[in-house]
């Protein structure tokens, strides 16, 4: 199925987003029997249902105007990023730094493929990881399988 720029849709949802103080932090099209569009909102102190219930209904004039699938049919999902999204974008890494995260290799470093640390540098090719006070290293972003914020369960 053939489907207009992300971009430009991206752009009009921001602009529909603001008022309500959410911003669109990705937009997934998926293709096949059930074709799906997907918009990932972020908000300042979380997003949480009814922030979903208001941007959707907000977005969904819009988004028919903007007819994304020239008039194909498709279901429209709203959803925030999820606690454990991986860091996909410099935005992700760089609003992470001096925080505790946990990183997923392809292949160990000092005996080991999973590390939860502070993220203390990011450069866009490699993340500096302090794991203790004894201990901080920098790994390329190739070898990452996974890099997220880290969750403590109470």
């Amino acid at each position: 199925m053939k489907t207009k720029s992300m971009s430009e849709l991206q752009e009009i949802l921001n602009q529909v987003g603001a008022p309500l103080g959410v911003s669109v932090a990705e937009i997934e099209f998926k293709q096949g029997k059930n074709p799906a569009l997907t918009i990932f909102i972020e908000k300042e102190g979380g997003v949480d249902l009814d922030t979903c219930e208001a941007f959707h209904r907000a977005v969904d004039a819009p988004i028919d105007d903007f007819d994304p699938t020239y008039g194909q049919p498709y279901t429209l999902n709203v959803s925030s990023l999820g606690v454990d999204r991986p860091f996909k974008t410099e935005k992700d890494f760089l609003s992470h730094i001096g925080e505790m995260v946990e990183v997923k290799l392809y292949a160990s470093i000092r005996g080991k493929k999973f590390y939860e640390g502070i993220l203390t540098a990011y450069d866009g090719k490699t993340i500096t990881l302090k794991v203790d006070e004894k201990n901080t290293f920098t790994i390329e972003l190739k070898n990452v399988v996974k890099i997220n914020e880290y969750i403590e369960f109470n």
